[in-house]
């Protein structure tokens, strides 16, 4: 169901003119027997299909050769990153919004000059707050001092939060900001192409380099913290996900029913219209914690991914620019797998100690032969 749910319903509909107790409407739909029956067989079949990718992990050749091809994507990765938040982030500036179609500029300065009006007041015009929008945009878009651009990005948007708290709708952004901080610009990227001459014997930028060995000594020391850039996504992605299923859908279902009456999601699949919200919002929330724990993470973000993709092309008049930095984050998720700290890993290494043990015994199932 949550394939046809538009995942930020602040985006789509007004708030309702009257609005439900969250307990109450859930329990409501889960007592109808119809519905719960409905919840329990897409339960049971969630559980079926973890089943067959537990079987199969290990046991299937292909996976292994798709996570091998995927392996070969990793230095796409921070141009992949570069995109998904530098669009956004940009046509943000350019729209009159701050990160969130739920928050207006005007509203950010407004705010912001209210709690801190000695210290902010004269730096916070609507006109200035786009025009930093634009250009931390335009930066990453570039790949142009990437890492100090993301940091004062992820400034911007921490700074924010605490006077304009529906930016948490847009709380994807601190940790691509984040991951973008571990990899630098990458390649192709405007970082690179600098570098690069400045390394170059007998160039004259070699001569003039502003940052001279400041790049490389930050690559290196964030060298030992780079291997946790797919827990820090995947985590992301995961919160994410928790975050919109339980606040859009089941703590506000009045509003997320306005959303199935508008575009008449049940003549897509005929279930009321509170089975729909409740069906979205833990399916939702159900995928987010998978993604937390890093468990079938990949499986995982690609279902994020059909989800956003669907909600992209399937809404007319959802904002497609709002969404771009979540399908980036699914998309790097994806590429990057579950990484430290989580079950695959772990699964993983039980799967290859097995292996070798088969191996050291003569197991021919453990060899190959």
């Amino acid at each position: 169901m949550s394939a046809f749910e538009p995942a930020h319903v602040d985006y789509v509909v007004p708030p309702p003119s009257e609005a439900a107790d969250a307990l109450e409407y859930v329990l409501g739909v889960v007592s109808d027997p119809a519905n719960a029956l409905l919840l329990a067989g897409g339960t049971l079949a969630a559980l079926l299909a973890l089943a067959g990718a537990t079987y199969a992990r290990g046991r299937v050749p292909d996976l292994a050769v798709l996570a091998d091809t995927l392996d070969g994507y990793r230095d796409l990765v921070p141009w992949m990153l570069r995109l998904s938040v530098g669009l956004p982030t940009l046509g943000a500036g350019f729209a009159g919004y701050y990160l969130s179609p739920a928050v207006p500029t005007g509203s950010v300065s407004e705010a912001l000059t209210a709690a801190y009006p000695d210290v902010l007041a004269p730096l916070v015009a609507p006109p200035v707050v786009r025009l930093l929008l634009i250009g931390v945009g335009f930066a990453l878009l570039t790949g142009f001092l990437t890492r100090a651009t993301a940091a004062v990005g992820a400034l911007l948007w921490l700074t924010v939060v605490p006077v304009a708290p529906d930016l948490l709708l847009a709380m994807e952004y601190p940790v691509l900001f984040g991951a973008l901080v571990l990899t630098g610009g990458g390649r192709p990227s405007a970082d690179e192409m600098f570098a690069r001459v400045a390394q170059a014997e007998g160039t004259y930028y070699r001569r003039i380099d502003p940052l001279g060995e400041w790049p490389r000594r930050v690559r290196t020391a964030l060298i030992p913290a780079r291997r946790y850039l797919p827990t820090l996504l995947r985590v992301g992605l995961g919160g994410a996900f928790v975050f919109l299923g339980v606040t859009q859908k089941l703590l506000d279902p009045a509003r997320a029913a306005l959303v199935v009456e508008k575009y008449g999601l049940t003549g897509v699949v005929p279930v009321e219209p509170g089975m729909w919200v409740v069906g979205a919002g833990l399916t939702e929330a159900g995928l987010g914690l998978l993604l937390l724990a890093g468990l079938f993470t990949r499986g995982g973000a690609a279902l994020a991914f059909v989800v956003l993709t669907t909600t992209l092309f399937g809404l007319p008049d959802d904002p497609v620019l709002a969404h771009v930095s979540v399908f980036g984050l699914a998309s790097a998720v994806f590429t990057l797998g579950a990484g430290p700290l989580s079950l695959d890993r772990l699964l993983a290494d039980r799967l290859a100690s097995r292996g070798d043990a088969g191996r050291a015994e003569g197991d021919p199932a453990a060899t190959g032969d």
